[in-house]
């Protein structure tokens, strides 16, 4: 099994891009029953949020093509997106995704959300089957490390989020955020922390309109706000003075027309959009309009990064701890390759020596307790001698690069079955 990544992240893409290559939550088991169905690809799981879109696979000696799976997925043209593609294999793959899980590859390093973004795709994986032995012991291994991560570090710790920076972007442009009336378009995590920030920084009225209705009486709740049923968005939007707006709409829901509606209703007072949506919410279009200011997720990341450099330190401690559970886990998987093996061995030989037991039983006659203690201990005896070398081989090669080499040479030696069922002679073989 060889793992493969590819994937496209704030990093790598601009926003423009990575909405075109966004997976919608309600679109992520339709996709993963697609992608396992891709040539070479035995499991997988998706992680699309509005920093990245990940594929992670485990194929058979690496030969499933995922740029192919995206282009034919996306209906995207490989030039538009080849440049802005990452691919990683095996260990490299590994050390990326324990990376992304433990926060060290986000945007707001530290942060926490990331972790149960991963979680959710990796549940979702699940529930489709797309995910079996080794990528499931994958993924139960990056979130252990991502919690020795935040438990033996300080990286997540005063981390500066992505809605503090809206929040210091709020207060350039009006100067105090005291008695501002605050819209959230959409009812998701990242909108709600947002909201808490402009709240705790004397932010006023809290409206949310969400397309499910509950949701956004359950969020407007938590805030003493009021919900607003989503057809009603375009008639009360003008209300706000910040609009945080996080739908996972196909397209932009704020166009030019309504920035100039909702001003003309305003007699010109600014608006706010803090648009955190890929693909984004909000027609850059409305940007060039004199009393709108539209932010979207890579101006949010600007903002971000000025902030950073004093969690760098932490930041390196967090890599070595990541180089290390690479390399545990890489020997781990090593070892696991060559147990059939040994246990092939093992069983190849006793089935050896229980035949020529029986074999000379006949001749031997009858006997005593005691000589039939002694046969057994005779036998067992040479066969653990004749297996002690090639284990001990096979058990040091599993910490190399050539474990796979010597598992096949052993495999010859002995004549032994492969997991599949064939004799390791291949076609034609003879003893």
């Amino acid at each position: 099994m060889t793992f493969q990544l590819i994937g496209v992240n704030h990093k790598s893409a601009p926003v423009e891009v990575r909405e075109r290559l966004a997976i919608p939550e309600s679109h992520l088991p339709d996709a993963l029953k697609r992608l396992i169905q891709h040539p070479g690809v035995n499991e997988a799981m998706i992680v699309s949020t509005c920093n990245r879109v990940e594929l992670l696979a485990g194929s058979q000696n690496g030969g499933a093509d995922l740029r192919q799976f995206l282009g034919d997925y996306f209906q995207m043209d490989r030039t538009q997106m080849d440049p802005h593609l990452y691919e990683y294999r095996e260990q490299d793959a590994v050390r990326h995704l324990f990376r992304v899980t433990s926060s060290l590859d986000s945007m707001v390093i530290g942060e926490a959300q990331i972790l149960g973004q991963v979680k959710e795709a990796y549940a979702t994986a699940r529930a489709v089957g797309a995910l079996h032995s080794q990528l499931d012991q994958l993924m139960t291994r990056a979130f252990a490390v991502a919690k020795r991560v935040r438990t033996e570090t300080a990286v997540g710790t005063s981390a500066v989020s992505v809605a503090s920076v809206a929040v210091e972007l709020a207060k350039k442009i009006f100067g105090s955020l005291q008695g501002k009336n605050v819209y959230l378009v959409g009812a998701g995590k990242m909108t709600e922390l947002a909201a808490r920030h402009l709240l705790a920084h004397g932010a006023g009225s809290i409206f949310v309109a969400n397309r499910t209705y509950d949701r956004a009486i359950r969020l407007a709740e938590m805030f003493n706000g009021q919900a607003i049923e989503f057809n009603r968005l375009y008639d009360t939007c003008d209300r706000a003075d910040i609009v945080i707006t996080s739908t996972g709409a196909p397209h932009a829901i704020f166009r030019r027309e309504h920035g100039e509606q909702f001003l003309s209703r305003r007699k010109n007072r600014p608006m706010f959009f803090i648009d955190i949506a890929v693909p984004r919410d909000v027609d850059p279009e409305m940007n060039k309009l004199d009393g709108i200011f539209v932010y979207d997720i890579d101006d949010l990341q600007q903002g971000v990064a000025s902030h950073v450099a004093d969690r760098q330190k932490e930041a390196e401690r967090a890599d070595q701890i990541i180089d290390t559970e690479v390399e545990r886990f890489q020997a781990r998987l090593q070892t696991l390759d060559v147990v059939p093996t040994i246990v092939s061995l093992q069983d190849h030989l006793e089935t050896i020596r229980q035949v020529e037991i029986d074999r000379v039983r006949g001749r031997l006659g009858q006997l005593s307790p005691e000589q039939q203690l002694a046969i057994e201990g005779l036998t067992r005896g040479i066969v653990n001698k004749i297996m002690h070398t090639p284990i001990s081989t096979l058990k040091t090669a599993a910490r190399e690069s050539e474990a796979t080499t010597v598992v096949e040479v052993v495999r010859r030696l002995f004549n032994l079955q492969q997991e599949d069922g064939s004799d390791s002679r291949g076609p034609g073989g003879h003893n």
